[in-house]
C-alpha cells in the first residue's frame, strides 16, 4: 500500500493513472490485497496467488501453511469457526471480491503449494474484468518466464504505453 502511495505521489516520475501490482505466490496474494484496497491501482497480475480460500486449502493439501492450520485444528476442534473467521481477514478470496481493476491471473494445475482450486476461488470472486492463463503441466512457477511475457502484454494492452 505504501509503495503505491509513493508511486502515486510522484507524477514527475510515474503516471498515477498507470499503476499496476503484480507478484507470484505470496506476492500474488498481496497484489490482490493492494488491488482491493488502493484506489490508484489500475491493473493487477496475481500469479499463482497464495493464501486464498483457506477453508478449501486446509482440507486439500499437506503443504505449508495449510497443513499447519489443519494440525492446529485437529488438536483444537472447537476453534474452527474462530480460526476461519480470523483467516478471512487475510484471505485473497475476500480481497479479490473487492478488487475492480482489470486483472490477469495464472494457475499451475500441478501446483501443490497454491492448489488450483484455491486460485480459481480467488479468480471467480474477482469483482473486476479478469482473465486467467492456465498452465496444465506447471506447478508453483505457474508458467514461469512465458507467463512473464503474458503479464507484460496484458499490462501494455490495459495501461498502454507512453
Amino acid at each position: 500500500m505504501r509503495a503505491v502511495d509513493l508511486l502515486a505521489s510522484q507524477p514527475a516520475l510515474v503516471d498515477p493513472e498507470r499503476i499496476a501490482v503484480s507478484g507470484g505466490s505470496q506476492g500474488g496474494g498481496l497484489s490482490l490485497a493492494v488491488a482491493a484496497l488502493h484506489p490508484a491501482v489500475r491493473a493487477a497480475a496475481p500469479a499463482v496467488p497464495f493464501l486464498c480460500d483457506f477453508p478449501r486449502g486446509i482440507t486439500f493439501t499437506d503443504e505449508q501453511p495449510y497443513v499447519e492450520i489443519a494440525k492446529y485444528l485437529a488438536a483444537r476442534r472447537d476453534d474452527v469457526e474462530a480460526v476461519l473467521r480470523t483467516l478471512s481477514y487475510v484471505d485473497g478470496v475476500v480481497f479479490a471480491s473487492r478488487a475492480t481493476a482489470p486483472a490477469l491471473f495464472s494457475v499451475g494445475l500441478m501446483d501443490p503449494i497454491c492448489p488450483p482450486s484455491t486460485v480459481y476461488a480467488a479468480y471467480n470472486a474477482y469483482a473486476g474484468p479478469k482473465q486467467i492463463r492456465v498452465y496444465p503441466f506447471n506447478g508453483h512457477e505457474g508458467g514461469g518466464p512465458a507467463h512473464d511475457v503474458e503479464v507484460l502484454d496484458f499490462l501494455h494492452a490495459t495501461l498502454g504505453s507512453r
